[in-house]
């Protein structure tokens, strides 16, 4: 029979001193050197956003309303925080949990919150470095505009990063295996992405159907970014920067809620022992 021990993630860890700074850090650095190491891994993360890059011809992304450039970051931004961010990290979770990987770490002087986090630090970091290809890969095509305000899109990836692990952490409770991940993940990464306004506006959905997709996970984070970056409301209003700011107060609140709610499951749910 497994217990679940309620798991302090990095919410509740408001006592953080040089001490607990300095062993997260000593275990992040472990993490990138295993990932360094596997060179297909490395290989991959900087192959992927360049073809991306390269096929925005053939993607005929932006239309008539917003721009290639600015488009094509919004995709890089969701598209990198769903299926690399949160699949990797909830693979990860899983595999290193099987392995009693976590179970070891966890008897020693890590906190649990500093064991989330020493981990996830490789897949956070290959997830800021695609999307910082992207954008230079953007500026090399000369599709690069000048956004219309650069704070939105910085808080929707680092709150999109800390809400795909938290949710990749609260996933781990019905996940046993690594390779079952594939079905277990299904409905974040289709529902979500399918609804987020990535690849069809949400103002060409039905109206219900549009509001209740502006709650789902994914949606805030391409909200925040496509405001910032192309001035463009959900509805392809363009905005200026106070127009921006007004429209960002629902996305963010809808950003910030996810946060709550995955901490919270994440913090119940998160299991240190194989599922048997």
């Amino acid at each position: 029979m497994t217990t679940t021990t309620p798991t302090t993630f990095p919410a509740a860890a408001a006592q953080a001193g040089p001490g607990r700074a300095r062993r997260t850090l000593a275990l992040a650095r472990a993490e990138v050197r295993l990932f360094l190491r596997n060179r297909t891994a490395v290989v991959n993360s900087v192959l992927l956003p360049l073809l991306l890059v390269a096929t925005v011809p053939a993607l005929g992304l932006g239309g008539d309303t917003i721009a290639v450039g600015p488009q094509l970051l919004v995709t890089a931004i969701g598209v990198t925080l769903i299926f690399l961010t949160y699949y990797n990290l909830l693979t990860t979770f899983v595999s290193r949990r099987e392995e009693l990987v976590l179970q070891r770490m966890r008897t020693g002087e890590l906190t649990e919150a500093e064991v989330v986090l020493g981990i996830a630090v490789p897949t956070l970091l290959v997830t800021a470095g695609q999307i910082a290809i992207v954008a230079a890969g953007i500026a090399v095509l000369g599709e690069w505009s000048a956004p219309v305000d650069v704070v939105l899109p910085v808080l929707a990836l680092v709150g999109g990063g800390a809400l795909m692990l938290v949710l990749a952490a609260a996933s781990t409770a019905f996940t046993r295996t690594a390779e079952s991940a594939q079905i277990t993940a299904l409905p974040l990464l289709v529902i979500s992405t399918g609804l987020c306004g990535l690849f069809v506006p949400l103002s060409a959905l039905p109206e219900q159907l549009a509001t209740v997709a502006r709650f789902l996970p994914l949606t805030p984070i391409v909200e925040l970014s496509q405001l910032g970056l192309a001035g463009r409301t959900w509805r392809g209003d363009a905005v200026d920067l106070a127009g921006a700011w007004s429209t960002a107060v629902v996305p963010l609140a809808v950003l910030g809620g996810w946060l709550v709610v995955g901490t919270v499951l994440a913090r119940r749910g998160f299991r240190w022992t194989p599922r048997r």
